[in-house]
């Protein structure tokens, strides 16, 4: 286990929330120059971090804690009527774990729906530059759930395998197909996933009570939430 008081840290400087108006967020990065196997990845994520591309982050935020980190104990899961609904409408897809994405084929599926679903944000307009940062394998930790009907790719999941459960990086699939509700189905397949593996937990990021877009999250029951460093049940 690795010694995490040497660890170095850096904090961004205060700037505007992209979840919750007026406030403002700090931003805790992990040394970029450190060493990080999936042993120090699993314990930080045990702290609340999360990878985008090469970084592990965490928020930290002086006047707010609404962002509080949150993951599904797999075992204990138990599906609702909408969630095993999704499950049978989507009987006809086949899901293949595999090592590698850098294919036209995932770069097109992953453009479309950034330009279909996220024009607002961050990662508009998509490259493959872009692409590649954000999505690529990490420390050895990094493997895709490929979604396909009758051969076509209409979905990947980007998931990183820690020592106690999965962590849900990213998602993107055909956003044109809202009638499969692949986001959910998504979730479902790397619950589904993470129990096949015998592991604890599915991660699924930061919860914010105040901003909509997060509220699917609780849809997932139980739900565990990071709060004052113990991890306490939503039942």
């Amino acid at each position: 286990m690795t010694d995490l008081s040497t660890l170095k840290l850096f904090a961004t400087q205060p700037h505007p929330c992209s979840y919750i108006n007026g406030e403002q967020a700090t931003t805790v990065f992990v040394d970029p120059e450190a060493i990080v196997d999936v042993e120090l990845y699993s314990q930080l994520s045990l702290l609340g971090f999360r990878r985008s591309g090469a970084h592990l982050y965490r928020p930290q935020c002086s006047n707010c804690q609404a962002c509080m980190s949150c993951r599904i104990p797999v075992v204990l899961f138990k599906p609702n009527r909408s969630q095993r609904r999704c499950w049978h409408k989507n009987r006809d897809i086949t899901i293949t774990n595999v090592d590698r994405i850098d294919t036209l084929e995932h770069y097109n599926l992953y453009s479309r729906y950034i330009e279909s679903r996220h024009q607002n944000g961050d990662m508009y307009p998509p490259s493959e530059e872009q692409y590649k940062a954000f999505l690529t394998s990490e420390w050895g930790s990094t493997r895709y759930l490929e979604f396909r009907v009758e051969g076509e790719l209409v979905g990947v999941s980007v998931c990183d395998y820690l020592k106690d459960g999965l962590s849900a990086v990213y998602t993107f699939y055909a956003a044109d197909l809202q009638e499969r509700s692949l986001g959910k189905y998504a979730i479902l397949a790397q619950i589904h996933r993470a129990q096949e593996l015998g592991l604890s937990y599915v991660y699924l990021g930061y919860w914010i009570k105040q901003c909509d877009k997060m509220n699917y999250k609780t849809d997932y029951r139980p739900l565990e939430l990071l709060i004052n460093r113990r991890w306490l049940r939503l039942n």
